[in-house]
């Protein structure tokens, strides 16, 4: 993804979806973000729960999302190293768009007759407050993270 910066944001048009898209359109990156709306995840879980990701594909995805404010790493050091990934706030915020997403397909599939057989489960009730996403979005905005760019299925099921 090519790195977005406040000049190259400011020129043009401006979609939501488009932007949207532009934060969690890369291959694995919605299925990333659902893994981790169930909390911290280490490299190696993350492999397990998106294995049809190679570990280069699941990193420079990994790397994407941290660029654009979704994802937090955190590295201890120790050995061997122990490498954590979280959702930020503004990560967080993505929630609603991913659950619709997930009733949207889900309700695409069975239309067609087919069941949902993946790893991915509905996500349980939501804990945050449409206020507070909307603060941690400013939040994150005001950061800088708008500006920082960039089996059956991919979930393993």
């Amino acid at each position: 993804m090519a790195k977005r910066t406040a000049e190259t944001e400011g020129a043009g048009t401006h979609c939501p979806v488009e932007a949207t898209l532009g934060l969690i359109g890369g291959k694995y990156k919605a299925l990333i973000l659902w893994k981790l709306m169930a909390g911290t995840l280490r490299f190696s879980a993350l492999r397990r729960a998106v294995p049809a990701a190679t570990p280069k594909m699941l990193t420079q995805q990994l790397r994407e999302l941290e660029e654009d404010g979704l994802v937090e790493r955190t590295v201890y050091p120790v050995v061997p190293p122990r490498v954590e990934y979280a959702l930020t706030s503004f990560g967080r915020s993505i929630r609603p768009v991913l659950a619709s997403m997930y009733d949207w397909g889900s309700g695409y599939l069975r239309r067609r007759g087919l069941e949902v057989n993946c790893s991915m489960q509905p996500l349980p009730a939501e804990d945050m407050e449409a206020e507070d996403m909307d603060a941690a979005l400013g939040k994150a905005m005001r950061k800088g993270a708008g500006e920082n760019a960039g089996a059956c299925c991919a979930c393993g099921g």
